[in-house]
């Protein structure tokens, strides 16, 4: 059995833990660090999973960032980290995190969120090719860099350039 439940302070040695073993570094630690630290922490959508009510095995965290359009500054979120220990992989926990974090961003008004990651694996979870919604990144990642709309038409007629914060380094 599998619970989402948010993060507790006691979970951040095993979160490390889960994102070092799942990434094989220090970045993904190095990056949840500093975004907690920031303005753009989400504590609500800050995620563990946990098998059978043990210690957690799987994490998430979706934080602010910004599009910037021509008309304004609108607040979004990026999908990053996410993260399952190796032996549960394949497991649907990942999935489980996902969707559970959205339908909690949801619930907490947010409107979109954007990922840099795996073109065939996110689009199941309705994200699409950013530049589809005439979104751009501090970076060329092509199709990987993706978006989706928490709340339907919440892009309609928005372009413009997604703003990280400080803590991602970009």
């Amino acid at each position: 059995m599998i619970e989402v439940r948010e993060e507790m302070l006691q979970d951040h040695e095993d979160i490390s833990t889960i994102l070092q073993k799942a990434f094989g570094g220090e970045d993904e630690v190095k990056l949840v660090s500093k975004i907690r630290k920031s303005a753009h922490f989400v504590p609500e959508l800050s995620l563990v999973a946990l098998h059978n009510r043990r210690g957690p095995v799987g994490y998430i965290l979706f934080s602010e960032i910004t599009i910037s359009t021509e008309k304004e500054n609108l607040t979004s979120l990026a999908l990053a980290p996410v993260a399952v220990v190796p032996e549960l992989q394949g497991e649907g926990i990942g999935s489980m995190l996902i969707k559970d974090g959205m339908m909690r961003a949801t619930s907490l008004g947010y409107r979109h969120v954007v990922v840099l990651g795996h073109q065939d694996y996110y689009p199941r979870f309705g994200f699409a090719p950013a530049s589809e919604q005439n979104i751009s990144g501090p970076f060329d990642a092509g199709d990987a860099f993706m978006v989706k709309e928490l709340k339907k038409d919440a892009l309609k007629d928005v372009s413009g350039e997604v703003i990280y914060p400080n803590a991602f380094g970009v």
